[in-house]
């Protein structure tokens, strides 16, 4: 593949990377006091999943959520921040790729109704698509430098 400045492989790093900066962005600027304290991460879920116009939705929050509120709140929060340190440093990628996926699936679903989450989520979804499919863990990663997924 040519391309004027870096190699192909070399712009996966650098899409790999900024996915992993907009999930670090995403932790940063999450009130960790509300979410951990006030439990407000979870209680904005749970209204917006008590409105949701699927019922799998709602059922999926009151039996996996809702039991466990405060452990939740710190899934979410730290997996934000794992997916991003992961995808930066190139650690563990098809797995940071995956889960950011799975996570970014989950918050589209949940947002069904905000245009500007959906297309948010549908970005960052389809980057870790291409992400995971074209081995983007190749180049600039501590998965090439220690022999990971080869």
């Amino acid at each position: 593949m040519q391309t004027i400045w870096l190699s192909g492989a070399e712009w996966l790093a650098v899409l790999r990377i900024g996915l992993g900066l907009w999930w670090l962005e995403s932790w940063r600027h999450k009130d960790k006091k509300g979410w951990f304290e006030r439990g407000t991460g979870i209680a904005w879920a749970a209204d917006v999943a008590g409105k949701h116009r699927w019922t799998f939705v709602k059922g999926g929050f009151e039996l996996i959520v809702a039991p466990r509120p405060k452990a939740m709140a710190y899934i979410v929060v730290y997996a934000e921040l794992a997916l991003g340190l992961g995808l930066v440093l190139g650690f563990l990628t098809p797995v940071a790729l995956v889960g950011g996926l799975l996570l970014n699936l989950l918050y589209l679903v949940l947002m069904i109704h905000d245009w500007a989450e959906q297309g948010q989520n549908a970005m960052m979804a389809l980057i870790s698509l291409v992400a995971l499919l074209a081995m983007s863990w190749q180049t600039w990663s501590l998965d090439a430098a220690i022999g990971l997924f080869l």
